[in-house]
């Protein structure tokens, strides 16, 4: 990729806190490195405590970096003239109770400079593109935490910015909701914007995201393709036999082994393919004969659990 497609970069980012009475040192983000390029929905994934929040932070300048460099369309991460361009969703958006949706993307328009009757316009569309019309009259404070969820998306897409990031996007809505914000978000990049998000959700992510990096402790563990890190894990393959003797059972425990042995017919689970490659000698010198092979569906789950 050229330099001017690069949207977002992140250099050997790191976060350290200092917690509590005695100062206790986290190091919550150590050396992050890695880029989003333009058009792209890219996913940055990892159990609780990962540090995927405060590199979302870090980026949008919310806190402070202890070290690294993070740059936006070219220009250093607390540039106006970068930040104008980004529109943001937290994962526990904070509004004022009292609001109804559209005062409150009022407000957000008047905060961020869009002029009285293109606010009015784009808070009328950004109403019915995250399906809020039904609730339009009611005050915030009474909203669900899936409504609350897709007005904090609307803010974010008010100014129509040119990269959007998302914490937890997905988070508290309903099957019907999560389809509805997946395809905002699908549109948004069919527009030519650029998406980075983090999820826990890893079925959204496979379905969404070009890209991915896995974070565990801080950093970063896997960077790819979502298709390319899946066919990088070890592929579990159910194996059914028939016609196994016991000594063929001892011998397959042996070599560890769990078989599930029901009317004649003997399963088990083999990680790898030279695991599977050794059951079917073994098996085939013993006379059983193969009824199945099934391998089991790689998720994104199975690279950082």
């Amino acid at each position: 990729m050229r330099d001017a497609e690069t949207v977002l970069e992140v250099k050997d980012l790191r976060k350290v806190f200092h917690i509590g009475f005695f100062r206790k040192r986290v190091e919550a983000v150590n050396g992050a490195s890695f880029r989003v390029n333009r058009g792209e929905i890219f996913g940055l994934l990892g159990p609780n405590g990962a540090g995927k929040t405060t590199t979302i932070k870090s980026i949008l300048r919310l806190i402070f970096p202890t070290t690294g460099e993070i740059r936006i369309f070219g220009r250093d991460a607390a540039d106006r003239e970068a930040t104008k361009r980004v529109g943001y969703m937290p994962e526990n958006p904070y509004v004022y109770q009292y609001l109804k949706p559209m005062e409150f993307l009022d407000l957000c328009g008047r905060l961020i400079g869009i002029p009285k009757k293109a606010r009015s316009r784009q808070a009328e569309e950004m109403i019915d593109k995250v399906g809020l019309r039904d609730a339009i009259d009611r005050p915030i404070g009474k909203f669900s935490k899936g409504m609350m969820q897709r007005i904090g998306l609307a803010q974010a897409l008010l100014h129509d910015p040119e990269l959007l990031v998302l914490d937890e996007p997905m988070s508290g809505l309903d099957p019907i909701g999560r389809k509805q914000v997946r395809d905002v978000l699908l549109e948004q990049r069919n527009r030519g914007k650029t998406l980075l998000f983090t999820s826990h959700i890893l079925s959204d992510v496979e379905m969404l995201c070009d890209r991915v990096v896995i974070m565990q402790k801080g950093r970063i563990t896997a960077e790819g393709q979502v298709h390319d890190l899946l066919a990088s894990t070890r592929r579990r393959v159910e194996i059914q036999l028939s016609g196994a003797s016991r000594a063929l059972k001892d011998s397959l425990r042996s070599k560890g082994a769990v078989i599930e042995d029901a009317e004649g017919r003997i399963t088990l689970r083999a990680d790898g393919n030279e695991a599977v490659a050794e059951i079917l000698r073994i098996s085939n010198v013993a006379g059983a004969r193969l009824e199945a092979m099934i391998p089991e569906r790689q998720t994104l789950e199975s690279l950082f659990l």
